[in-house]
């Protein structure tokens, strides 16, 4: 588990340290004992917000300097973290808590709903926070847990509840993961609920990607499909005749996506212009920003730099 920012990464290391890393040599920042593997990580003006398995707390770090700022206690099992301005909200994972908001800059408990929520990974979007369960989406105000738009999905959200669902794709339009194939539009203004895709064949169980004013579905069993984000109409596929791993990164006015064994460099309509071999078993990719990109590989984090002719 890791977050990037402008200038660090955060990354959970040896199952109990919490690690920032300098964005621009990778030296240590600061680095803090955080428990086995994190429920949750966030980064948000200037504060890291953690979930470590044991104990049930949400603890909060000053993200220059590592120092705990603050640390509340949480019922058992809490999981999923998603900050929304001055507001934290915490909760909703497998259906195990409330949903509690707390003040980000003290801790302060803020509401709490009277019963367990049960919800998808939320999504920071159109002013509130984009929670769903079942074939149910609504958006919910962080600051006083009301509600501000509701959605009936034509078919369940994927089970999955620690990856995203939903994509944001504009300030009023969001797509969300329903089903083995189908990607469901939801429209803020209009309050209307389209099917922009039902794909010929299995998706894997994420949310979509939109990169570069496209759409990306990773297949289950071979590659990628991009489709137009307003009408959904198939744009390309890229097929390397094995499982693509998990990101779509903007390069050189194109793209790069990676096998388990090789990055491969796309045009900008999304043929494959060149394969590069990579030693290490990669199984997902990260845009950094200004040609950069994370390549998460068995035990590490892997910094590499594409320039606009091809990826090293």
């Amino acid at each position: 588990m890791f977050l990037a920012t402008e200038e660090c990464v955060v990354v959970h290391e040896r199952r109990t340290r919490l690690v920032c890393l300098d964005r621009e040599d990778g030296s240590v920042r600061w680095d803090v004992p955080m428990g086995t593997w994190p429920r949750d990580l966030v980064v948000a003006d200037g504060r890291c917000l953690v979930l470590p398995q044991s104990p049930d707390q949400l603890v909060c770090l000053d993200l220059r300097t590592g120092a705990e700022l603050w640390h509340i206690d949480l019922p058992r099992f809490s999981g999923h973290v998603v900050a929304v301005g001055d507001t934290v909200l915490v909760g909703g994972w497998r259906g195990y808590t409330p949903l509690a908001a707390f003040d980000l800059w003290d801790g302060r408990p803020l509401w709490q709903t009277p019963a367990s929520v049960r919800a998808a990974l939320p999504l920071t979007w159109g002013g509130g926070v984009l929670l769903g369960h079942g074939s149910d989406a609504w958006l919910m105000d962080p600051r006083d847990g009301g509600e501000m738009a509701r959605w009936q999905l034509p078919e369940p959200l994927i089970g999955d509840e620690l990856r995203p669902v939903f994509t944001p794709v504009s300030p009023d339009r969001c797509l969300a993961r329903c089903g083995p194939r189908s990607l469901i539009a939801l429209d803020l203004s209009s309050g209307a609920v389209d099917e922009l895709v039902r794909h010929d064949v299995d998706l894997v169980g994420q949310a979509a990607e939109f990169v570069g004013g496209s759409v990306w579905l990773r297949e289950l069993r071979a590659g990628y499909s991009a489709v137009d984000p307003d009408a959904g109409s198939a744009l390309w596929r890229v097929d390397v005749g094995q499982p693509l791993a998990s990101g779509v990164v903007r390069a050189g006015g194109g793209f790069v996506v990676a096998s388990e064994g090789a990055l491969f460099r796309l045009r900008p309509d999304g043929q494959v212009v060149e394969r590069a071999p990579h030693a290490q078993r990669i199984s997902a990719l990260r845009d950094l920003g200004a040609g950069e990109v994370i390549a998460t590989t068995r035990g590490t984090l892997k910094a590499l730099a594409l320039d606009s002719r091809r990826p090293r």
